[in-house]
């Protein structure tokens, strides 16, 4: 139907033609910015409060306990392994004070089901109980729970341990990931925010951790001695919410999620790889190409990352220079771009003392960016997925995190996958938290001991 002249003057007379013309360029707007919240409108997500697991004293374990333990009872080992265990130990940038299972440090060790299933039980439950107290939580408003572990995967599943143990309702919606490698976390969060568009009014749980119990390696392939040396016991929970009533008391909203995978490329997929060695011993194998896939993944990341994130400015120079070392124009060096204008914290994945001084070198970071993975490696070993809840917890302690401020959280693993989720303080928040497994020591740290002793004395197997 088309409106003559005379008919608008007669519909609109008390209206000159060009207020007339503004009204219709505003209501065309106007539906512009409704159809647009519509289709792209998300359920703000919240992070209400996070807890980090820390064992009692009497699971501690120091260098010099450890490697006397294996020449005790690690029969299968031979000296001239064990000698180069103690080697990567002391240069690993781990300190004397991280946790073992108490299964490894019984005499003799028991390693089995019954141990490595206690193992989960002690650390996911200590962490939830925790996180329940803090937010005074009642479990069963819970409405979905994601549990990742990457090697421990028993029938009934990790998901329904945490199930059973806090009865939750029969709707609740249950995800266990395994496999995941070190990333995992940040993929629970990426996953959870999905669920929690779908799921209206709720909240999710997020439980991190690893097993050690049955993953210790009794070996002598120097290529899978590295775990022996830095995983140690930990977990974090971490309680999500998509209800606005809960925005008050978080501390966090979620900002955004990037992830990526390597998995296609065949360097990267066999980096770390689980499998039997020599002797029928199982370990995860660790080659020379880990430090090339794991920045090949982080660089991967950062350009999902870069549009979410950074000045148009930024965007345009990375991206000039990444199509430029595609095309392999004048050998141009990769532009690393700058991030720190665009976040005020950096917690990356504590990794090794290698990946993270290849991370530091690469994306330009300062001491002080790196200060918190480096002292959560020192003080709680690789808790795997769970680290990089350690280091938010250090930041936390320290009194750093000031509301309005931005948290980038980036972690990288076995596949090889990166992650990246990008967090804004809703208040400034309390270093009093008795709760932080940080507090009663925090100002003993930053320790220059666990980054000052020289290179790694690693053995990484030959590429694939």
């Amino acid at each position: 139907m088309v409106i003559t002249l005379q008919e608008e003057r007669d519909f609109f007379p008390f209206i000159s033609v060009k207020n007339r013309n503004i009204m219709f360029i505003a209501l065309a707007l106007l539906i512009i910015v409704m159809v647009k919240l519509f289709f792209n409108g998300k359920r703000k997500v919240y992070l209400v409060d996070l807890s980090c697991y820390k064992p009692r004293p009497t699971r501690k374990i120091s260098q010099e306990r450890m490697l006397h333990k294996m020449r005790q009872y690690v029969s299968s080992m031979t000296d001239e392994a064990i000698d180069f265990t103690g080697k990567i130990m002391e240069r690993a940038g781990v300190g004397n004070a991280t946790y073992l299972p108490e299964a490894l440090l019984m005499d003799p060790p028991k390693i089995c089901m019954a141990e490595a299933r206690k193992e989960a039980e002690e650390v996911m439950f200590g962490a939830v109980d925790q996180l329940l107290a803090k937010t005074k939580v009642d479990p069963s408003i819970i409405g979905i729970v994601v549990v990742n572990c990457c090697l421990f995967n028993p029938q009934p599943s990790l998901s329904d341990m945490i199930v059973n143990k806090y009865k939750l309702k029969q709707d609740v919606v249950c995800y266990n990931l395994s496999g995941m490698g070190c990333t995992a976390s940040l993929i629970a969060v990426g996953l959870a925010e999905r669920l929690l568009q779908v799921h209206k009014d709720t909240c999710a749980l997020i439980v991190s951790t690893e097993n050690i119990t049955e993953n210790f390696y009794p070996g002598n392939n120097r290529a899978m001695l590295l775990a022996n040396c830095v995983f140690r016991v930990g977990a974090a929970a971490i309680l999500l919410s998509n209800q606005s009533s809960d925005r008050q008391s978080s501390k966090y909203e979620l900002a955004h999620t990037a992830h990526t995978y390597n998995a296609s490329s065949d360097r990267s997929y066999k980096c770390i790889f689980q499998e039997d060695d020599f002797e029928g011993i199982r370990g995860i194998t660790v080659t020379k190409d880990l430090l090339v896939s794991a920045f090949e993944s982080v660089e991967a990341n950062l350009t999902t990352l870069g549009p979410l994130l950074l000045p148009v400015s930024e965007q345009l120079r990375f991206a000039v220079n990444y199509v430029t070392r595609k095309l392999n124009i004048d050998n141009a060096k990769p532009y690393v771009p700058n991030f720190r204008g665009s976040v005020e914290h950096f917690y990356c994945h504590v990794g090794g003392k290698p990946v993270l001084d290849e991370i530091q070198k690469n994306l330009k970071m300062t001491e002080g960016d790196m200060e918190a993975s480096r002292m959560t490696l020192y003080r709680w070993g690789n808790t795997s997925s769970s680290s990089i809840w350690y280091e938010l917890a250090y930041g936390e302690a320290k009194g750093r995190i000031k509301k309005g401020e931005r948290v980038w959280q980036i972690a990288f693993g076995s596949g090889f996958k990166c992650s990246s989720v990008i967090w804004h303080a809703l208040r400034t928040v309390d270093a009093r938290d008795k709760l932080n497994p940080w507090t009663e020591e925090i100002e003993e740290f930053p320790v220059k001991e666990s980054y000052s002793r020289g290179a790694m004395p690693y053995h990484f197997e030959s590429s694939r």
